[in-house]
């Protein structure tokens, strides 16, 4: 049996684009700090290989301080490392890859075609293949690995399951299945997998280890897989980042939507991101500046969305002689000869459906 620390989709020095330019740096330095925090874990758990699934950069032009920090602490780990770049640092003469002095314990996939590293020591052998453009075909087309006594096999691949054709390397299930691994470690993906099988073959994708958008929201980290021949356990480990959450809270029957909010919330936000979305049907319109200044403190940032409608009387207008005041004059009279509240609730909410009928409108019925 190996241990395994499986990463992928760091995407260190990405733009941060939706962050004032003092944020932005810190999110991308506290990018570069995963990198430490993914050695910890791996000497925690004393893997005994670590994988990194591609796409470590989120260009091809890192900074200076993030290659300097990669020289660091991936030959610091102690442990065999394995990279295969993805489509966003895919490998090249003038890639960061071409450049870097890693250590000889860090081995850089840099062809299209499928090689192999064994590992004696471990009774194991590591495959894997790289991305050279921005687009590839399909990794495992065509691949099958004989096996060899009870080594175990394991792969490092970028690439996209179940979506024929994609051009970020797809690959299919019977691909897996006939690949003669016993586990595949992808990356592409940014939300985790579980652990998945194919055939004899498990395969799983960690995600992103930190978000970095609202596409990319909750918890995020890396995975342990524990292999061998046969059989493989995960566990997901949490890095503890900053996460991207959106909320959302019903100003319906709320007189003080500030304080709703703050309820709504009901953990310690202030490292986070949170996009916050308003619904419902109010009486008065919510004050988004005002709110935005009353909350931001709560959080490292903060995105209001308005997406309210005012609460409106659906009797108004029916002493009007028209179309509409006939309607609701009809309904009014049923209205004020209900017997109970939940009649009530059903003759207004037969208004309301009658009006956006009348009007070519969509009225949500209330609560």
């Amino acid at each position: 049996m190996i241990r395994i620390l499986h990463a992928a989709d760091l995407h260190l020095d990405s733009p941060f684009q939706a962050l004032s330019r003092e944020k932005a740096a810190l999110r991308r330095s506290e990018q570069r700090a995963l990198l430490s925090s993914i050695a910890e874990l791996a000497r925690t758990h004393e893997a005994d290989i670590a994988v990194f699934a591609g796409d470590l950069f989120d260009a091809d032009s890192p900074y200076s301080e993030t290659a300097r920090l990669l020289e660091q602490v991936l030959p610091q780990m102690g442990i065999p490392v394995f990279l295969a770049p993805g489509n966003h640092d895919w490998y090249g003469p003038r890639s960061p890859w071409a450049r870097l002095d890693l250590g000889e314990n860090v081995h850089v996939f840099s062809e299209e075609a499928v090689t192999c590293v064994e590992l004696p020591a471990l009774h194991a052998r590591v495959w894997g293949a790289a991305f050279t453009a921005r687009h590839r075909d399909a990794p495992l087309a065509g691949f099958e690995a004989a096996k060899d006594g009870d080594t175990v096999d394991v792969m490092v691949l970028h690439g996209e399951v179940g979506v024929p054709g994609s051009p970020y390397g797809a690959i299919s299930e019977q691909e897996l299945a006939r690949s003669g691994m016993d586990y595949v470690a992808l990356g592409h993906s940014h939300a985790f997998s579980g652990l998945r099988r194919a055939g004899d073959t498990f395969y799983a994708w960690p995600g992103c280890p930190e978000g970095r958008g609202f596409d990319e929201i909750g918890e995020k980290g890396v995975i342990l897989a524990e292999v061998e021949p046969g059989r493989c356990d995960i566990s997901f480990l949490p890095l503890g980042g900053r996460r991207y959450e959106v909320l959302e809270v019903d100003l319906t029957d709320s007189f003080d939507h500030g304080r709703t909010m703050a309820e709504a919330l009901g953990r310690d936000t202030a490292r986070d991101v949170y996009r916050i979305v308003l619904t419902g049907q109010p009486e008065t319109a919510p004050d988004l500046p005002g709110l935005q200044s009353a909350l931001e403190g709560r959080f490292f940032a903060l995105e209001l969305r308005d997406a309210t409608r005012l609460r409106r009387d659906v009797w108004e207008g029916r002493e009007v002689l028209s179309l509409r005041g006939l309607f609701l004059a009809g309904l009014w009279d049923k209205y004020q000869a209900a017997q109970s509240d939940d009649e009530r609730r059903q003759i207004e909410l037969a208004a309301r459906y009658g009006l956006a009928a009348l009007e070519n409108g969509e009225e949500p019925p209330l609560a």
